[in-house]
């Protein structure tokens, strides 16, 4: 199964290049991108899941009702996208469990960054996918973590797909700048190795982020944002369907893997 995920949270990455820009321009920047996210997905007839920070939730609690209501998952992102404490994890839940009704079973920590798996397990997540299992300078180093699904601490780890033997990340920035060929190549590939692809994007990618003097971003991010985005993703999903790959949420790919909240005890 092809897991399509998102993260949605306070467009807040113009900081991490000198840049400021408001709380309100965030939210309205993140909120674009989800629409343009929903409109592709209901057109493609494809379910994803939407790893969401509760600051965004509470801003937009209409937009997270409106995942639910076209059938994809709402998972954890964190309370705040820029800060963190333990705490977060249980309250994070707690919040998108009230505005979606629904158990929130799955987290992944902002920018990828480790978590305590002791905490995850605490907190009643039965899945956390934090890891992109490759090295990325000035970011991680995880070329030792398993590029596959493991047990840890009582929390199934769902790594972000890379491919088999040199490790390329196939996340977001690889879909901006590789080829597309390139990119679908390695996105099969993996797929018939692994037997399924977790893929992870950003609403904000589908708006223009070429605007170096408002957001600051080298050129390897701003390239293929905005609409190019939108074609490279509708491409992609197209040539999975035609190859007759199926798409769903990471919990119903879970479910159908025998992979069970009961479960959570065996570790």
């Amino acid at each position: 199964m092809i897991l399509l995920s998102f993260d949605i949270e306070e467009f807040d990455m113009p900081f991490e290049y000198g840049k400021i820009i408001s709380f309100d321009e965030q939210i309205a920047i993140s909120t674009a991108g989800t629409g343009i996210i929903l409109a592709l997905l209901q057109k493609q007839q494809v379910k994803a899941t939407f790893f969401c920070t509760a600051t965004f939730a509470l801003a937009k609690p209409e937009l997270i009702k409106r995942i639910i209501t076209e059938g994809h998952e709402v998972a954890s992102h964190g309370y705040y996208h820029s800060a963190f404490e333990p705490a977060h994890l249980l309250s994070s839940k707690l919040v998108l469990e009230g505005i979606t009704g629904q158990p929130v079973t799955g987290y992944r920590m902002a920018r990828m960054m480790p978590v305590d798996e002791a905490e995850i397990h605490k907190a009643g997540y039965l899945y956390n996918s934090s890891v992109n299992p490759t090295w990325l300078p000035g970011r991680y180093n995880n070329l030792k973590v398993s590029r596959t699904m493991f047990w840890q601490s009582g929390v199934l780890q769902l790594p972000a797909s890379v491919s088999p033997k040199l490790r390329l990340p196939l996340f977001w920035l690889a879909l901006h700048n590789f080829p597309m060929w390139f990119y679908k190549y390695l996105c099969h590939k993996t797929y018939k190795t692994d037997g399924y692809l977790n893929l992870y994007y950003h609403p904000w990618e589908f708006t223009d982020l070429t605007d170096k003097e408002r957001f600051g971003f080298p050129g390897y991010v701003g390239k293929n944002s905005g609409g190019a985005m939108l074609e490279r993703m509708e491409e992609l999903i197209v040539s999975c369907k035609q190859k007759g790959l199926p798409f769903g949420t990471i919990s119903k790919f879970l479910e159908a893997s025998g992979v069970t909240v009961e479960a959570t005890s065996i570790n």
